[in-house]
């Protein structure tokens, strides 16, 4: 994409690090089914838990905490209840809303096919333009970005999405919204 980080050299994201109910289950999903190869495994001191790294493309990792005293994810506090395109989708101030995967645009609906394929329950694809709606079902030369969503065995919403062109100065221009403006109560 455009643009650049004029105060700090910035490589991307070094790992995204969640919370996992069984770190056995999430190795199953993340190498068996995505196919990210499991790279780093740690034993956290004192009978902490776990921390395992997965190679996510291009340098990145997700990382996956195991802690035998994690509360349970709450949909819609933690996590959104649904995928975009099928339900309610907010989720509290400094939570992980989703991670999203870059793929490349030709093969994009053939990874569609391959995850319905190995079981997994994936959303509609949703073309995302800047009309009012923000997203089409048709694919026209105003769609920005291609997506699909689906969750991993802890109901994390992952997206596989690819870029279909480039931004520039026009794809900045709207003013960010403050505090004061939310209409939700502070906490929960």
């Amino acid at each position: 994409m455009s643009g650049g980080n004029r105060e700090f050299q910035l490589g991307g994201v070094n790992h995204l690090a969640l919370v996992c109910s069984d770190m056995q289950q999430t190795v199953e999903f993340y190498s068996g089914v995505l196919g990210m190869p499991l790279i780093k495994t740690i034993e956290l001191p004192r009978g902490m838990g776990q921390h395992f790294f997965f190679d996510c493309g291009n340098g990145d990792c997700l990382a996956f905490f195991w802690f035998p005293n994690a509360p349970e994810g709450v949909p819609g506090i933690s996590a959104p209840a649904a995928k975009p395109g099928e339900g309610e989708i907010v989720s509290a101030v400094g939570s992980m809303n989703h991670v999203a995967f870059s793929v490349p645009p030709e093969r994009f609906d053939e990874y569609y096919a391959k995850l319905r394929g190995k079981g997994v329950e994936v959303s509609p694809v949703l073309n995302h333009d800047d009309s009012p709606a923000g997203v089409t079902t048709e694919l026209h030369d105003g769609v920005f970005v291609r997506s699909f969503y689906f969750t991993d065995p802890d109901g994390a919403l992952l997206e596989f999405a690819c870029w279909l062109r480039e931004f520039g100065p026009a794809d900045v221009a709207h003013q960010p919204r403050r505090a004061a403006d939310r209409t939700a109560p502070a906490s929960v």
